[in-house]
């Protein structure tokens, strides 16, 4: 019987050994390679529907980074630890290069990437991105509402930001798409315990690509979500001016989740870019 071309290409999921850890890997489609990087305190089971989305045309490899979700979880590690791990595991597959895309934290470890072995990014695209943080995006924008938050738990603190990622009019099953994912994380004990989700935090603090970016002759594609407060579209637009060959496009109607806040448009853009991309190359 002929496989139904409506069906959602099948996920295999497996481990790879790299820099002393393991990466525990999600892995979907044929086709050219595409690195998909996730963002802090997620793993590469929050990127399902894109996954599934991308693969039909692609093969995506999504890996949990390190510190999260099946992957090793080491006390304290560093961006160039995740860069390492990146280019392990694009060794580890035998791919001399692949398009990468992340998003929020996974746009850092992208850039980072790309800086460090740019003959091995073929496209870039960049989520909800900013090319330099002082402290965490989350830690400052509870620190600008400091006022407004004052006497609140840590806990009622994340709950008022996470009401805030998303754009006004959002769907109510967006966010409960969002809320039932964390919640599956805890029933499997695979949530981040406090003291993780610092670790992760830690190892994204005080980097700066600004004076670099200009080096990347890479195709790169920027989306941003004109909501978002974490890492608002000002940030997309002074890297699209700093980096040689990038394209902007802000989703109107997104925060800091445009893959789920306007999926079809995001799929729709990412695919049509790397087509273009693949067809010029």
């Amino acid at each position: 019987m002929a496989a139904d071309p409506s069906a959602p290409p099948e996920l295999s999921e497996y481990v790879r050994s790299v820099n002393g850890i393991e990466l525990h890997v999600t892995e979907a489609g044929s086709g050219a390679p595409l690195l998909m990087l996730h963002g802090v305190g997620v793993d590469a089971s929050a990127q399902r529907r894109e996954i599934e989305a991308l693969a039909r045309s692609h093969r995506v490899i999504a890996p949990d980074l390190r510190g999260h979700g099946r992957s090793t979880r080491p006390a304290a590690f560093s961006l160039r630890d995740h860069v390492d791990d990146m280019i392990g595991l694009l060794d580890e597959l035998g791919l001399a290069r692949a398009a990468v895309l992340g998003g929020s934290m996974g746009s850092y470890v992208a850039q980072a990437l790309a800086l460090a072995v740019p003959q091995r990014v073929r496209e870039l695209i960049l989520v909800v991105a900013t090319s330099h943080g002082r402290t965490s995006s989350t830690d400052r924008v509870l620190a600008e509402h400091a006022d407004e938050l004052r006497g609140l738990s840590r806990e009622q603190q994340q709950q008022w930001l996470g009401d805030r990622l998303f754009a006004p009019g959002t769907p109510p099953s967006v966010r409960d798409q969002v809320r039932d994912w964390y919640v599956s994380r805890h029933s499997l004990g695979l949530a981040l315990s406090p003291e993780q989700i610092e670790a992760a935090n830690k190892a994204v603090l005080g980097f700066d690509f600004r004076a670099d970016l200009a080096t990347l002759e890479i195709p790169t594609l920027l989306i941003s979500g004109r909501h978002d407060i974490l890492n608002p579209p000002a940030e997309a637009e002074r890297m699209a001016r700093l980096l040689p060959s990038a394209r902007l496009e802000v989703f109107e109607h997104s925060g800091h989740l445009p893959s789920l806040e306007e999926p079809e448009r995001f799929d729709s853009t990412v695919l049509a870019f790397l087509a273009e991309h693949t067809a010029v190359s």
